[in-house]
């Protein structure tokens, strides 16, 4: 059962009681058995210390050891044999995948990660919502329990303190290169000089009209440093244009072409086509940010500005697997379908 040993058959475990965590005594055993998991020093077959050897050795119940020990079987991690003990049945290790909301673009990325992961990695997703409480409780309450730690941040004076308590060869931010340091490894596409060099591509498509207006509604939290690029893009080309942020105001206007980064404001674009009996890509335009599985499909195929979400994930997925530094940005680009 057992392929090496050591200190009266059974694998030590690398385990110390914080008796001032919020974390239970039992969640704390659980996480130093997955974090001696994720770092090699128990592999398959190693026995774990007997319930007794636990409660002696860390002054806490037997019912506390049990309880890890269950959680740990329960999770495919543990099994034991009458009379002999607990032993490591699995090696599979854990991967944290946090993500900001969940939206299809996102489903590719997920896709693509776990997709491309051994069967010995398991992912657990979580999100966060932009919201800085539901962030910090999320990686707090993770701490020690995963082998990689894949992060979407969001933009808040507090997130590089949290980031700060996990270990910097196991983390992976991705999308967004905010509030992060020279020393992170990292998988970001770029909001600014890739977005103005993939619109370059598109003025023959904006020439057909008489006006640009970004719909940069309020509820939206995509990086402003876009809105700058977008001006200086008008700018330069000479293009009219308007930055309309309140969605309440929307109303379409023959001749004008539109830019989203909302799927919200794309339907109301398309509703007051139907209602005003324009048709998109002759009399108004619209070009979308962020591709979809189902933007090709609607109404004659809806035009984009997206990064390669596909490639965000499997390199999210190689930094998981490779073990090795990782510092890069997926490719922004336009496809140019009926809508505009």
């Amino acid at each position: 059962m057992a392929n090496r040993t050591e200190q009266n058959g059974f694998m030590p475990i690398d385990f110390k009681i914080n008796v001032n965590s919020e974390v239970p005594k039992y969640q704390q055993l659980v996480n130093a058995i997955n974090n001696e998991l994720a770092n090699s020093k128990l592999s398959s077959g190693d026995v774990l210390p007997s319930v007794n050897s636990i409660c002696n050795t860390y002054q806490i119940s037997r019912d506390t050891v049990f309880k890890a020990y269950s959680i740990l079987k329960e999770q495919g991690i543990v099994e034991s044999v009458p009379n002999k003990g607990y032993y490591i049945a699995n090696e599979t290790k854990k991967v944290l995948l946090v993500l900001d909301t969940f939206k299809a673009y996102k489903e590719v990325v997920y896709h693509a990660f776990v997709n491309n992961l051994p069967d010995n990695i398991s992912t657990d997703i979580q999100f966060h919502h932009y919201n800085i409480d539901n962030f910090e409780s999320i990686l707090n309450t993770s701490k020690g329990k995963y082998y990689k730690y894949v992060v979407m941040t969001l933009n808040h004076p507090d997130v590089p303190k949290v980031l700060s308590h996990i270990d910097n060869d196991k983390l992976l931010l991705i999308d967004w290169g905010i509030h992060f340091n020279a020393n992170n490894n990292y998988v970001f596409q770029d909001f600014g000089k890739a977005f103005f060099n993939a619109l370059k591509l598109a003025v023959n498509a904006f020439r057909k009209y008489k006006k640009i207006v970004f719909l940069y509604p309020t509820f939206t939290y995509h990086p402003k440093e876009t809105l700058t690029y977008f001006e200086n893009y008008c700018k330069l080309f000479k293009f009219e244009f308007e930055i309309l942020t309140n969605p309440q105001t929307f109303k379409i206007q023959k001749n004008t072409a539109y830019i989203s980064t909302s799927d919200r404001m794309l339907g109301k674009f398309l509703e007051q086509c139907r209602v005003n009996n324009f048709e998109p890509g002759l009399d108004v335009g619209f070009l979308s940010y962020n591709e979809t599985p189902m933007k090709k499909f609607i109404y004659k195929g809806i035009s984009v500005i997206s990064t390669d979400f596909k490639a965000l994930g499997t390199q999210a997925a190689k930094f998981v697997t490779q073990d090795k530094p990782m510092q890069c940005y997926v490719p922004t680009k336009l496809t140019i379908r009926e809508s505009l």
